[in-house]
């Protein structure tokens, strides 16, 4: 929402923006009382978690605990016309979560969903991009990778231009490195607030200039997952997407609404094709998303 209704976004962005503007109604419009014009944002990042599609952050964001909702809001300067409304989201009140989740599905259907198949296969390739420099030269390399306009690698400081002065100890923890497509123009870092002994993430955008905006919102991106569907079925290709990142029998059933029986037939089928491994976990079987299915969900990379 902040990229759409930015004027510095640059040449990467513009394509997409002229695209989406005027395609938003009105149920979007709790998400802009998340964005005061003021002081910082809500970061539904922090509250939605690490989540591989929209409803999971939908189900993670609606059971945020109260604690982490009065951390993320005491700071926000909400318009007076909002404040009511963001203390009972605060309150936990159901009604205002759900016209939020709401808002989340109707913007991301329109400004993420149909160019989704590209922006997976671009972060991909960033992705490995990365891996390949640490796996060359170290860390070094892949922070010196990183660096530019936004990061400075000065041994063993990393610098961040960010518009307030602060030292972050890692004190251990180690840092994740987030290739992230639609975060503002400069790197952020976001810390958890719950629990110091995790490890913070460094957001460093990708979309850069032109040349890279311009391949992936050339037309829309959706056929890739339609693709899959084609060539696997729609099941098979739900299953396939939703255990990319490892999940059990009961978890893949609930989320694709389907019986346990239903899933163990398909990730047999997905198993001896080689796009899936299974392994038990206690009582639990947990399937995982191989190399070469990793392929065929994000066609930019390559098995390895």
């Amino acid at each position: 929402m902040k990229l759409l209704h930015a004027t510095d976004v640059g040449l990467g962005f513009r394509r997409w923006q002229v695209s989406v503007r005027g395609r938003l109604d009105e149920r979007v419009r709790p998400l802009l009382a998340l964005l005061p014009s003021q002081g910082p944002d809500v970061d539904v990042w922090s509250l939605a978690g690490d989540s591989v599609c929209i409803e999971e952050a939908v189900d993670r964001l609606l059971g945020a605990p109260r604690n982490l909702l009065r951390i993320e809001f005491e700071n926000i300067h909400f318009r007076p016309a909002h404040r009511v409304w963001a203390r009972n989201l605060v309150d936990g009140d159901r009604e205002a979560w759900l016209q939020v989740t709401t808002a989340l599905r109707a913007c991301h259907g329109v400004t993420v969903d149909p160019y989704w198949g590209r922006v997976r296969s671009h972060l991909a390739e960033v992705r490995a991009t990365y891996a390949n420099a640490m796996a060359e030269g170290g860390i070094d390399q892949l922070l010196k990778t990183l660096c530019g306009p936004m990061l400075h690698w000065r041994p063993p400081v990393l610098e961040l231009e960010h518009p307030h002065e602060a030292d972050v100890h890692l004190n251990g923890r180690g840092l994740v490195i987030a290739p992230t497509m639609f975060s503002a123009r400069q790197a952020e870092l976001m810390q958890p607030m719950l629990d110091p002994t995790e490890a913070p993430v460094l957001a460093v955008p990708t979309v850069t200039d032109a040349m890279v905006g311009s391949t992936l919102w050339d037309g829309s991106g959706a056929s890739t997952g339609q693709a899959l569907e084609d060539l696997l079925g729609r099941t098979r290709a739900a299953i396939l997407e939703a255990a990319a990142v490892g999940r059990s029998t009961t978890d893949l059933a609930r989320r694709l609404s389907i019986s346990p029986a239903t899933v163990s037939h398909h990730t047999s089928v997905l198993r001896n094709s080689g796009l899936v491994t299974t392994r038990r976990e206690g009582k639990a079987v947990l399937h995982t998303v191989t190399s070469m299915g990793m392929a065929l969900l994000e066609p930019g990379s390559r098995p390895r």
